[in-house]
């Protein structure tokens, strides 16, 4: 067998990482949180990397969005079926965004407003206050960009419906 296809006895069964920073935002219950960076546009946090990994920061400020990859300390017990935010249907966790994953990983593209030493300014935030990052990587139109033409059962939520649950129960801190 091949290195890329290799027999599932021959997989590690523990595969660690360690945190390259942590997400500071406003959101720290998370029902009030926006379930997807489209529906926490108004949302601003910062993105703090550890200092032995701010060398890697060198010439992030010329891209606009980043991916940010990151553990989700607060999920759930893991389930393989469930009812999404947007549908009162069950669906298999792999055809959903939920955080009860077999591995709690999640992903968030987010706008990059600035960088100020080892922290970043950001926009879209949707990520729980204290969340630890794993990655970080460019947004990169000329790669990532992909026009889909099939959104499973997501094509059946109309907008308004989205939005109205995909905001959940975040309310606007005061100006």
């Amino acid at each position: 067998m091949t290195e890329n296809n290799r027999h599932p006895d021959q997989i590690p069964e523990i595969i660690s990482f360690s945190p390259i920073g942590v997400i500071h935002s406003e959101h720290t219950l998370a029902q009030q949180t926006p379930a997807q960076p489209v529906f926490a546009q108004d949302c601003q946090g910062t993105l703090e990397v550890f200092p032995p990994y701010a060398a890697g920061l060198k010439d992030i400020e010329g891209f606009s969005h980043l991916y940010l990859i990151y553990h989700l300390h607060r999920a759930g017990t893991p389930e393989l079926v469930v009812k999404p935010f947007l549908q009162d249907t069950e669906h298999g966790i792999f055809a959903t965004r939920t955080p009860l994953r077999p591995n709690p990983i999640g992903l968030s593209i987010v706008e990059l407003l600035g960088v100020s030493g080892n922290l970043l300014s950001i926009r879209g935030v949707d990520i729980l206050d204290g969340t630890p990052v794993l990655d970080i990587k460019p947004y990169a139109a000329r790669f990532d960009h992909i026009l889909a033409n099939r959104s499973g059962w997501l094509d059946e939520v109309d907008e308004q419906t989205a939005f109205i649950r995909g905001r959940r129960q975040y309310k606007p801190a005061k100006q």
